[in-house]
């Protein structure tokens, strides 16, 4: 599934560096992950980047919004390939 940003996010900027698909932008006041764009990092990482980065612990799984490994894998072939 892919992640969100909740209301503790500080916008510091550490999440939208490390994101390998720039699924992440600046929102006001905090920022948004791009649903169409997040891979949790599958196919590049074994643990999605911005989690790991986040001081604040403020990225978790979007629950309205489940996807499956198979389907995480396919979504970061296809963006993949289109910045080819």
């Amino acid at each position: 599934m892919p992640l969100i940003i909740v209301d503790e996010c500080i916008a510091c900027d550490a999440c939208r560096e490390e994101c390998p698909m720039d699924a992440i932008e600046e929102g006001d006041p905090i920022y948004i992950i791009d649903p169409d764009r997040c891979t949790e990092c599958v196919g590049t990482y074994d643990e999605p980047a911005c989690i790991a980065v986040c001081p604040v612990d403020c990225i978790i799984p979007d629950k309205d919004n489940v996807e499956t490994m198979q389907e995480l894998l396919y979504k970061h072939k296809q963006l993949t390939e289109e910045e080819e």
